[in-house]
């Protein structure tokens, strides 16, 4: 049906797959914390969920961990062919995008930094799934695949980090400052996105929109300040906010384990509810999510940790293996990727074919092969857009009802 360079058979498909269908699929900070203590399996029973013929139950293999929570996410998910193919679409894509973006990067079509997002993909899927319309979202400065899922197109993606005009923000904002309709972008500055976050969330509440805010930070990230001063803010004035730890075993150079005194993420909003979350396990997300959503809006804020893992290093500028092996990165990428897992999955399951798994890579492949096409041929914006986009329109004329420069 295409030709595309790097065709692999369906029966190489499935091979591949099936090699790691027998291996849960965790991340290595799951290896190097406590044993979880079980949970009654399953939380929700499958009388309970969505089902027909189109469905399928899904147990998840890896318990969630609780703090300040008596019941938690439904580890029973029901899931039907549509999905699956999406999910693996999305995670897929996302792998490719980040591959595109590094051939750029090393052709020296992409400035700057250029941080990427590889093996976190189960992630952004997971938690885009469970959104909402009304729900906003902020990350950090590993934002491509971020954009990518909440709307923005590959090329406008590509564009953007090779300063193109069919960039999302115009070929002006590069890899770390991309964005969309309630995708509140990334931050060059660690942890600033998170207060920015809390101040969505109270915008939320003051509108009574009825969404939620998603703060995105790192594990390196969850050490600055500002971090602990918003969990107090959040609690105080109940804000529908869900902040979301992607724990991802480095800071930088630096372990988890050597910049924190207290590993365990999830607990460390104190007064505020936690949840420990497989980040590898897509379904696993999405589960955790929806019970956080749920919880946000009626309760007030709680804290996701997604236990995730980056193949690359920091940045494009690290090679990532200096501060761990290489035989560490190769277990996680044959024991515990999110893509081979959950294609794996679908195979075990009889959710999906490896021809229909076949397919969707052939399609996500040639995607991004347009895409990176798109944006080489692209220009660069004109001089005279330079002092464009330095204002936008005031926001108290939506919140006051009045017209901006009024006096109220």
């Amino acid at each position: 049906m295409f030709t595309l360079a790097g065709k692999i058979s369906s029966r190489l498909v499935s091979r591949l797959l099936l090699r790691c269908s027998s291996a849960q699929p965790l991340a290595p900070c799951v290896e190097e914390t406590e044993k979880s203590q079980s949970q009654p399996l399953p939380n929700a029973s499958p009388q309970e969920l969505p089902l027909g013929d189109e469905y399928r139950v899904v147990y998840l293999p890896k318990d969630f961990k609780l703090h300040r929570l008596n019941v938690g996410p439904a580890r029973a998910v029901a899931i039907k062919k549509s999905q699956a193919m999406e999910y693996y679409r999305q995670q897929l894509t996302v792998r490719l995008l980040e591959s595109a973006a590094a051939r750029l990067y090393k052709e020296q079509l992409v400035r700057g930094f250029c941080h990427l997002y590889m093996g976190q993909e189960a992630c952004a899927v997971g938690i885009r799934a469970a959104m909402r319309s009304t729900d906003k979202l902020i990350t950090g400065y590993r934002v491509h695949g971020w954009a990518y899922m909440m709307g923005v197109s590959a090329q406008g993606v590509l564009a953007e980090l090779t300063g193109r005009r069919s960039g999302c923000s115009g070929g002006k904002g590069g890899s770390m400052h991309m964005y969309g309709r309630n995708f509140y972008g990334g931050t060059g500055i660690v942890g600033d996105q998170v207060p920015l976050g809390a101040g969505v969330a109270l915008t939320s509440k003051y509108l009574q929109d009825g969404g939620v805010c998603l703060a995105l930070y790192g594990d390196g990230a969850a050490n600055q300040g500002q971090v602990f001063e918003c969990f107090n803010m959040a609690l105080l004035w109940r804000l529908p906010m869900i902040f979301v730890c992607e724990n991802n075993n480095y800071g930088m150079g630096t372990s988890s384990k050597r910049a924190a005194a207290n590993v365990n993420y999830y607990t460390r909003g104190d007064l505020m509810p936690g949840i420990w979350v497989d980040g590898q396990d897509v379904l696993a997300v999405r589960s955790a999510t929806e019970f956080a959503i749920k919880h946000a809006q009626q309760k007030g804020p709680i804290l996701l940790e997604l236990c995730t893992y980056r193949y690359g290093g920091h940045s494009m500028s690290d090679p990532g293996t200096s501060y761990r092996t290489r035989e560490e990165i190769q277990k996680v990428r044959q024991q515990h990727d999110p893509i081979q897992g959950f294609g794996a999955l679908c195979l075990e399951q009889q959710i999906l074919t490896a021809d229909e798994l076949q397919e969707i890579s052939q399609v996500a492949r040639l995607e991004l092969e347009v895409a990176t096409r798109a944006a080489r041929k692209d220009k660069e914006p004109p001089l005279s857009h330079l002092w464009r986009d330095v204002y936008s329109g005031v926001y108290e004329g939506k919140l006051r009802g009045v017209h901006p420069g009024i006096e109220v």
